[in-house]
């Protein structure tokens, strides 16, 4: 069972996405929230699994929050709940931690698939939003020279890998895409992650589209 807490300062908003997630037998929301402390407070009650936050919240926003979670022990998998596709703001989330964010428009028939793919680790993303966070990572000369330097400390082999998690691909996908076990896979990611020094999955990809390596 995927345990769900739902944050968002609108409660029909977490009243949607309840009623959406309860309706998948293996997903339950074991709570919601309505601004940053709750949702902290929620999630040392409940240990979730997953964590749906909403980033533009009054008192402690969804940024604060996430900073908070990510101190915790017990660290859940946090994916940014948005209106917008991909902003400076969304890519702080990022940055911070968050395995990937969801565009509230999300179909119904996708978030239940999307929570399912966050719950196991990999990076999450609105089908919609790829497009907007390149380009607003490509927006950051900074980053982008950065991700650039980086690229120049890492096999082909690895590079290859890396691309293939800017495009959000999972383990079997990569491993299918390059020939590769999973086995192989995983240990490929797992040093990346420690060359590039990134939290996540969803941080190595987002530094292979500040690299240039996605281009659409």
């Amino acid at each position: 069972m995927i345990r769900v807490v739902v944050v968002d300062d609108e409660p029909m908003v977490c009243a949607h996405l309840r009623t959406i997630l309860s309706a998948a037998d293996d997903i339950r929301v074991v709570d919601e929230a309505f601004d940053g402390a709750a949702a902290v407070e929620a999630v040392i009650r409940h240990r979730p699994d997953v964590v749906l936050l909403d980033l533009r919240m009054p008192g402690v926003d969804g940024l604060t929050a996430l900073g908070r979670i990510a101190r915790l022990t017990h660290r859940p998998v946090v994916v940014v709940l948005t209106t917008f596709d991909a902003d400076e703001y969304v890519l702080r989330a990022l940055r911070a931690g968050a395995a990937g964010f969801l565009i509230k428009s999300t179909r119904p028939e996708d978030l239940t698939g999307l929570i399912r793919v966050a719950a196991d680790g990999h990076t999450v993303l609105s089908p919609e939003a790829t497009r907007g966070l390149v380009a607003a990572a490509g927006r950051e000369e900074v980053g982008r020279r950065r991700a650039r330097q980086l690229l120049g400390e890492l096999t082909q082999r690895e590079i290859d890998v890396l691309t293939c998690l800017g495009e959000g691909l999972p383990n079997a996908g990569i491993g299918a895409r390059l020939s590769l076990t999973e086995a192989t896979v995983k240990g490929h990611v797992s040093r990346l992650l420690v060359k590039l020094d990134c939290a996540n999955r969803t941080q190595a990809g987002l530094l292979a589209r500040e690299a240039g390596l996605i281009s659409t």
